[in-house]
């Protein structure tokens, strides 16, 4: 949590109790149904709410705006985003139906009214659209657009509409294979730890 409060700090109370009831939350349905490996458990904060919240040290999402979160396996990035921009909507997305059950849970215990969550894939979302897509590393950079493309809304004044991901590693092969122009900002540079050496949030617009 201190990490957390390293950088980033005008959080209302209730956002710093959400943010502190993640680590338990997590814990104990982790060992109900194993969402996140033993060893990362441990380091819940910096590798997974830490690196999920790189996405709002790059975007501010405005109130209102839709966003859904591909692949979110435990419920990153979408559920640490959720409580950082709790006036935005997001909708958790898996094709694995026990870790949304965790994802459920996690967000009721923190008492989140801003997510739902789907048990599908993401080539089944039907006659809905967003804002924006946000992701963590499940899938290459060309299938994380093409899957996005026809979920994003036509570009509206104030945001950053298009997909945002977070990828670790070279992407140069990955990047011309996609076929599109993303930035990229190096996590390291916006949290300068260890772990963040060689992780990227890339934004395709």
């Amino acid at each position: 949590m201190e990490q957390i409060l390293q950088y980033f700090s005008d959080f209302t109370p209730r956002q710093l109790e959400q943010f502190e009831q993640l680590g338990p939350l997590y814990k104990e349905w982790n060992e109900k149904i194993n969402v996140i490996s033993r060893k990362d458990i441990e380091s819940l904060y910096e590798k997974h709410v830490l690196h999920s919240l790189a996405i709002a040290a790059v975007a501010d999402l405005p109130a209102g705006w839709q966003v859904v979160d591909l692949g979110t396996g435990g419920g990153f990035p979408g559920i640490p985003l959720a409580i950082f921009f709790p006036e935005v909507k997001f909708h958790l997305v898996d094709s694995i139906g026990k870790k949304l059950k965790v994802v459920e849970a996690v967000a009721e215990g923190l008492g989140l009214k801003n997510v739902t969550v789907q048990h599908t894939r993401v080539e089944d979302i039907k006659n809905r659209k967003f804002d924006l897509v946000v992701s963590r590393a499940v899938a290459p950079l060309k299938d994380l657009w093409r899957w996005s493309k026809p979920l994003i809304k036509k570009p509206a004044a104030g945001g950053p509409t298009g997909l945002i991901c977070l990828k670790g590693g070279d992407l140069a092969a990955e990047i011309s294979e996609s076929g599109v122009r993303p930035k990229m900002v190096p996590i390291y540079k916006l949290f300068p730890e260890e772990f963040f050496q060689e992780k990227y949030v890339v934004s395709v617009q």
